[in-house]
């Protein structure tokens, strides 16, 4: 819960929302897409890390930190795990009624055709993270780590429909190198 004033994390407002969506459904699942539609205010890759990724507890653990909200059932379909099931106190009534009726009326942005990349140069290797998906690898030379990426990406989205994604059938990858100036 956020102090007075303050906007709660998007891990809580990812729970949030997925509590009032699966508010009426007895086997408490939904669509990541669902969740996205339902946090306009939030960056819709962001919120897709979070639900497919950050707070999926059989997620690859591309991520230090993940908190055990939800379950991936299915390509595209996750359940809330029981002991998250219950109502968020903080959700005002009129936002859990507007939310309620998402599943019949989704506004999906306009689908994305490149996935980007951040290559950082790290103790005599490289790392990679994408931005709209939950991939992360390495590589010892820059070719590794871009044939790594391009694998880790293909295999990533091997059994997913890209339009859960907010991404096209078949998206581009565009990678960049960051580097600090000055060293």
């Amino acid at each position: 819960m956020a102090g007075a004033g303050r906007q709660p994390s998007v891990q809580q407002q990812v729970l949030d929302a997925a509590r009032r969506l699966c508010a009426g459904r007895a086997d408490g699942t939904f669509r990541p897409s669902e969740v996205v539609a339902a946090l306009p205010h939030l960056d819709a890759g962001t919120v897709r890390t979070h639900v497919v990724s950050r707070c999926c507890v059989n997620a690859p653990s591309n991520h230090a930190h993940r908190w055990p909200y939800f379950r991936r059932l299915r390509r595209g379909v996750y359940r809330i795990e029981p002991a998250f099931r219950g109502l968020a106190e903080s959700a005002p009534p009129a936002t859990r009624v507007a939310e309620a009726t998402l599943e019949y009326a989704v506004d999906i942005p306009a689908a994305a055709s490149t996935i980007h990349a951040v290559v950082t140069a790290s103790d005599g290797g490289y790392v990679a993270e994408c931005l709209e998906v939950a991939v992360l690898t390495q590589g010892e030379s820059l070719d590794e780590v871009v044939a790594n990426l391009r694998e880790a990406v293909t295999l990533h989205l091997q059994d997913e429909d890209p339009a859960e994604f907010a991404l096209a059938p078949t998206p581009r990858l565009a990678v960049s190198f960051e580097t600090p100036v000055g060293r």
